[in-house]
């Protein structure tokens, strides 16, 4: 089988979706070269991520990476949010076929853009280090050379 259980089990039930009014951040990114887009929602209380929607235009291992990933946010405190990496998220669907590692990246990076969302509004200051990722996301040789990371 190309997926785990559990990827398929978010596609098809995914945790979290939709839209929420008023959050207090919103993280949206991208990925030109395969057209997947997350919009991420949160919702923070006393520094503590308290609710955590999402909207995916993807394929089935962006929708189950976007479905993981707030499950592994919400509750947890903004700092312990920012230490989500794409490889936890591929070990907590039990894998994802290689070239599909790109969308662990983007839900990576909407769960920090919505939390850097969330400081700017506030006016929080914050380590811009966070935001930064550890290697390219890109797979394919063509992928690297139009990538901006």
């Amino acid at each position: 089988m190309l997926y785990s259980e559990k990827v398929m089990d978010h596609f098809r039930h995914p945790r979290n979706l939709g839209e929420m009014k008023n959050p207090d951040g919103i993280g949206e990114v991208g990925n030109p070269v395969c057209g997947d887009i997350m919009r991420m929602y949160i919702k923070v209380s006393s520094d503590i991520i308290t609710d955590v929607k999402f909207m995916t235009f993807g394929c089935g291992s962006a929708i189950a990476t976007s479905s993981i990933a707030t499950e592994m946010i919400k509750g947890q405190p903004i700092d312990k949010a920012l230490e989500l990496t794409n490889k936890a998220v591929v070990e907590a669907l039990g894998g994802l076929p290689s070239h599909k590692i790109h969308c662990s990246v983007l839900a990576e990076e909407a769960v920090k853009a919505s939390i850097k969302n969330y400081f700017d509004k506030h006016n929080i200051k914050y380590d811009k280090a966070k935001y930064k990722l550890e290697e390219c996301p890109c797979i394919y040789e063509h992928e690297k050379k139009e990538c901006k990371k």
